[in-house]
């Protein structure tokens, strides 16, 4: 059996990540589907693809939130927490070789982070881009898109307030993360707080705060 592990939303300042697993005997059917990168589908085709994936595959899913994240960016670089997670799917799926999209610069060494933390033997191969290589690992990637994307709903749905997609890049995240600071003075639930972009943003407002106390007096 052959497994695809990818994530979703390594690097935004809001809301989970998401990393999935798909294995099959053969990608046959996967092929058939035109499974891609995810970043390289509409939401709307990865949405259709989603169920095709899963009627055809043995899959699992791991959602981490941001306060989980926090916590083990405080004992771990992120390469290893990503190669810990990336383990525990392979051990839940035992496959005979796991295709992995390779988190460090360096894929051999992410290729030795995840295999010191499996407990059996399993080929393990690294590959920069493996979303784009690998229908399984494309399958893979198309789920924990998904999924991070109807979380991110969620927490909107649970906010009541516009998020955008999470990324600091977006102007609508960033838009939010100001309004909310400055109302309320802390970050909002679901922030990554160890990121610099949240660290700027609240350090920023205090600094503005300040500035406006001091022309008051």
């Amino acid at each position: 059996m052959i497994l695809g592990v990818d994530e979703a939303g390594r690097g935004p300042v809001l809301g989970p990540l998401v990393v999935a697993g798909v294995a099959v005997e053969s990608d046959v059917a996967l092929r058939h589907m035109n499974v891609r990168d995810s970043k390289k589908l509409s939401p709307e085709k990865r949405e259709a693809l989603a169920p095709e994936i899963e009627k055809c595959a043995t899959w699992d899913l791991l959602v981490v939130p941001a306060d989980e994240i926090d916590m083990m960016r405080a004992e771990m670089s992120l390469n290893d927490f990503e190669a810990k997670l990336f383990a525990q799917l392979i051990e839940r799926l035992h496959p005979d070789t796991a295709y992995v999209d390779a988190a460090d610069v360096d894929e051999i060494e992410f290729k030795r982070c995840v295999q010191r933390e499996l407990r059996f033997a399993v080929e393990v191969v690294s590959q920069h881009n493996a979303d784009e290589l690998f229908p399984v690992v494309s399958a893979a990637s198309i789920l924990a898109k998904v999924r991070r994307d109807r979380e991110m709903r969620v927490i909107e749905e649970e906010i009541g307030d516009t998020i955008g997609s999470g990324y600091s890049s977006d102007p609508d995240t960033i838009a939010f993360l100001e309004k909310w600071i400055k109302k309320k003075g802390t970050l909002p639930p679901h922030t990554r707080t160890s990121w610099d972009t949240a660290r700027r943003l609240l350090a920023e407002s205090r600094i503005r705060k300040l500035d406006e106390f001091g022309g008051r007096s």
